[in-house]
């Protein structure tokens, strides 16, 4: 299937499929994601833990209609686990079978030994492989996580998307993937990287997006408790913490407080469900008890002022 039949036309096409795939996102959002479909290049999503940037991969993948092929950075991440490696085991059996045989050329041992029946392909290799029928969406997660050297050859793939194994030569993708590019700042990744990417900011969203999504993904919560949930994450988010809630804590919470039967929010559940949200002990500390209540005050006349 081309290119041309799987991309939306427009960026309000792009936003309305997004939407029908449940995730609410801004004009500027979609705008970035549509000209990276249509340039082809990478999308290159940067923002606080838990705003969303990862969920763009996985919905766009969805909306689409291809898979989805995640590498995890972490620190220490090299070429075996992000591209490729030899199955060791395997060559080392084949090694046995063949001195059992009988007496082994070297030369073309060697050839039936570093061939593609012993490749492991790792994402990497996996995202530029021809036999893929639409192009499917790889997902780098938090490039920041890994070492700089690790930014280095991602350069050289993402300039021409192919990669060369020495054994085997040049594995070029007949269609670029999807690039969903991921980074919570930890630190700052190379400008060479970001220059190579349409490059987007996710922020926290505000009260009207942050209801929107929490009655889109959590559609059995009561409006009323929506509106406080929403409502309250908004005003936690201007204490002194020591890690901010997510989207993603704001969901969680919303569907343990339906698990409990709630209707609205009061201090008590709030004070005992403070740990689906907060994960430092210190933050949870300094918000339990008063200030709680005085959150949870101003967070329903928020609401109220929402509805009014």
């Amino acid at each position: 299937m081309s290119s041309a039949q799987t991309l939306p036309n427009t960026v309000d096409d792009l936003q309305s499929l997004l939407r029908d795939h449940v995730y609410m996102a801004d004009r500027g959002l979609a705008l970035s994601i549509f000209l990276a479909l249509k340039l082809q290049r990478p999308l290159f999503l940067e923002g606080e833990a838990g705003v969303g940037k990862t969920e763009v991969s996985k919905v766009l993948s969805e909306a689409l209609g291809t898979s989805l092929i995640r590498l995890q950075c972490y620190e220490g991440l090299d070429v075996n686990h992000a591209v490729y490696e030899w199955n060791y085991a395997r060559q080392l059996l084949q090694i046995r079978l063949m001195e059992a045989g009988g007496e082994v050329e070297r030369g073309a041992a060697s050839r039936e030994l570093f061939s593609e029946e012993f490749l492991i392909r790792r994402p990497l290799l996996q995202a530029l492989d021809p036999s893929w029928e639409r192009p499917p969406v790889l997902l780098i997660d938090e490039i920041d996580r890994a070492d700089e050297e690790f930014e280095g050859y991602l350069l050289e793939m993402l300039s021409d998307f192919q990669i060369t194994i020495p054994e085997l030569g040049t594995f070029a993708a007949p269609k670029p993937p999807v690039v969903v590019i991921t980074s919570n700042r930890t630190r700052e990744v190379h400008d060479a990287l970001k220059r190579r990417c349409i490059y987007f900011w996710i922020d926290y969203p505000d009260l009207q997006k942050e209801y929107q999504i929490v009655t889109s993904r959590v559609p059995q919560a009561p409006r009323q408790l929506a509106e406080q949930v929403a409502a309250f994450v908004q005003e936690l988010r201007t204490a002194e913490l020591y890690k901010i809630p997510g989207i993603a804590e704001t969901l969680d919470w919303t569907a343990a407080l339906v698990a409990l039967d709630q209707r609205e929010l009061d201090p008590s559940v709030v004070d005992d469900t403070l740990g689906i949200m907060l994960k430092y002990r210190e933050d949870i500390q300094s918000v339990r008890g008063e200030e709680v209540r005085a959150l949870l005050n101003r967070a329903k006349a928020r609401g109220a002022r929402r509805s009014g």
